[in-house]
Order: C-alpha cells, then sequence, then structure tokens
C-alpha cells in the first residue's frame, strides 16, 4: 500500500475550497487528459454525503471505470470519499481544508494498493503513484486556480453543499465540528 501527501495553499476562503473540491464539474475539468467522464452516479453539480459517481477514464491506453463513495465529511474541514469498485485493490482519498493566513491549506492524503500482489506492488511504486501525483496536482492546480479567480461561481455559485443532504442544514454549519460518516462505514 501507498500513501500520498500533497499540500495546496489557495487565496481564498476554506468553504469555497471545500465546495469546489465536491465539484464533480470541475473534476471533469481537471481530468480532461485522460477523457474522464461521469457514467453513473452524481453527474453534475456537487457530491453530498453517501453519494456515488462512476468515472469512466483512459489511463495507459486503456479504459477504467471507478466508483467512489463520498462516506464521511466535517463541512468545511473534512471529507472522504473511497473506491467501491474499480481497478485498485484499495483507493481511500482523504480530503483536509484549513484556514491559514487568510487563505486555505488543502491537504489531500491518497492511500492506495493495486492487486496482483507482488506485481501489483512494483507497479505502486514504479509507475502508479507517479500517475496519481500528477493527476492530484493538476486538479489542484485547478481549484487554486478557480477558487483565485471569480470562475469559482460556475462551478458552486450560491447552492447549497449538496441537493438532498440527508442531514439538513445543520451539516453545513462551520461551527460544527462532529465527523459525520455513512452508516455503511462505521
Amino acid at each position: 500500500m501507498q500513501t500520498i501527501r500533497l499540500m495546496t495553499w489557495v487565496d481564498a476562503p476554506v468553504e469555497r475550497c471545500f465546495k469546489l473540491s465536491l465539484s464533480v464539474d470541475l473534476h471533469v475539468a481537471s481530468a480532461r487528459s485522460t477523457g474522464e467522464r461521469v457514467v453513473a452516479g452524481v453527474n453534475t453539480g456537487l457530491m453530498g454525503l453517501n453519494q456515488t459517481v462512476t468515472w469512466s477514464a483512459r489511463h495507459f491506453g486503456r479504459r477504467f471505470q471507478h466508483t467512489s463513495l463520498l462516506d464521511a465529511w466535517r463541512p468545511f474541514s473534512y471529507f472522504r470519499d473511497v473506491m467501491v469498485e474499480g481497478a485498485f485493490e484499495s483507493f481511500v482519498h482523504e480530503h483536509h481544508f484549513a484556514v491559514m493566513d487568510d487563505g486555505t491549506r488543502i491537504r489531500d492524503e491518497v492511500r492506495f494498493a493495486a492487486p496482483m500482489g507482488s506485481l501489483g506492488l512494483v507497479a505502486e511504486k514504479l509507475i502508479l503513484r507517479r500517475h496519481l501525483i500528477r493527476l492530484l496536482k493538476r486538479r489542484n492546480t485547478l481549484i487554486k486556480q478557480v477558487a483565485e479567480s471569480e470562475m469559482w461561481s460556475q462551478f458552486v455559485g450560491d447552492t447549497a453543499l449538496a441537493e438532498g443532504d440527508p442531514y439538513g442544514s445543520e451539516a453545513l454549519d462551520p461551527r460544527m465540528n462532529k465527523l459525520v460518516t455513512s452508516p455503511n462505514t462505521r
């Protein structure tokens, strides 16, 4: 299993960075080079707790599908998406947000494992790690560019955190310091 940790500093409010990180549309824009598109689940707008999205993209000359479930969040400081179906043995992406010096620090932590035992371990170290870092950096660069410009409203506007939020407006209160998790992952 490999772990990737990246930090991105953004000169924008934490709420904006959090919402942009949940934007399906921004994710698709950041992954144009792989032809990524949504084939199931939330296909536009912002992801919400207990919602899934299935991505289809071309990597290494082959089309892959990856279904993620947003299974935990603490607006506006944290959320986690986990692979429920895809090419990896396991894939967990934790997104952390902190107010820092009139801006926001975004910290990504991705833990992943490839299938196929020792052959998968070699692929993790030699190929997959670099590939995922490149994709994450591209995504974070776009989040930064959009958040620091007027383009952010094209992706999140004045929308609620996520349509169909089962926890209502209480989950939107940034003073709420309680982690909400999916009942399926407790």
